[in-house]
């Protein structure tokens, strides 16, 4: 019986933009490859969605140097080009999920980009105008692609990727007014019927860095703008370990437990 430990690095919200410095990313995502086996990017890469934005992330996420997984979020779906700005990325290298799963080390990923619509008793229902009962079932949709991409998977681990929060928790210290737009608790439904080892989302730059959702699962709000300010004298992405076993060289076996930290160090139970 032996085991690997792979390191899964975690950041959103990079917000790549035109007028950005070259470089300016890349000197964040040269960090990785030393503290990480593995980047997830949970949306709002780009910060208008177009293709010259995503030709220039994939440069900067060049330095990076390990397998690369990701979701979009609704910044990258401003200007109608989000097709085009998944292929780009594509063929820079990343795997961009959308109701799709993939292996890598062992370690299972499913990622949608989620959708809003509020939480728990107070979460937007379907009824009324044609208008909000179209919104409701966008939700609702995302949290189907999402059970769908996490039904098949077989690894140990399942990681969930997001742009949108499962959990009013990761939200909190937003304005309220606008926390029905930063996530949905319908993505939480299929997340605690599978056996998901931690959940990663961005897009409440404010928000709380860490919550869990009704049955326990970790859930970590990785929005770039939050880290930075929370942990100022760490790397701004969030790393989680888990342990892979492998039993003669087979398959992953049964999930070992989860570490969390902020860039290198600060490894906690």
């Amino acid at each position: 019986m032996s085991s690997d430990r792979i390191r899964v690095a975690a950041v959103g919200d990079l917000h790549c933009a035109k007028a950005m410095t070259p470089g300016t990313l890349a000197a964040v995502l040269g960090q990785v490859a030393e503290r990480a086996d593995v980047l997830a990017l949970c949306g709002d890469l780009t910060d208008t969605g177009t293709a010259d934005e995503a030709k220039s992330l994939v440069r900067e996420l060049a330095v990076a140097k390990v397998p690369l997984v990701a979701v979009l979020g609704n910044h990258d779906y401003e200007s109608d080009k989000a097709d085009e700005v998944k292929r780009i990325l594509t063929d820079g290298g990343v795997s961009v999920l959308d109701g799709d799963s993939v292996e890598i080390r062992g370690v299972g990923f499913a990622g949608v980009k989620g959708f809003a619509g509020g939480f728990g008793e107070r979460a937007l229902q379907s009824w009324g105008e044609p208008i909000l009962k179209q919104f409701v079932r966008e939700a609702v949709e995302e949290a189907l692609k999402l059970e769908g991409a996490l039904a098949r998977l077989r690894t140990a681990h399942r990681i969930a990727l997001l742009h949108y929060s499962p959990v009013r928790a990761t939200v909190t210290e937003e304005p309220s007014e606008i926390a029905p737009f930063l996530g949905s608790s319908r993505l939480e439904d299929p997340i605690n019927r599978y056996p998901v080892t931690a959940v990663f989302h961005g897009h409440a730059h404010r928000g709380s860095p860490e919550g869990r959702t009704s049955s326990g699962v970790p859930v970590y709000n990785v929005a770039l703008p939050l880290l930075r300010r929370r942990f100022p004298n760490e790397p701004p992405f969030r790393v989680i370990e888990v342990q892979v076993e492998r039993a003669n060289g087979g398959p992953p076996s049964t999930p070992m437990p989860v570490y969390a930290g902020a860039g290198l160090g600060a490894t906690i139970p």
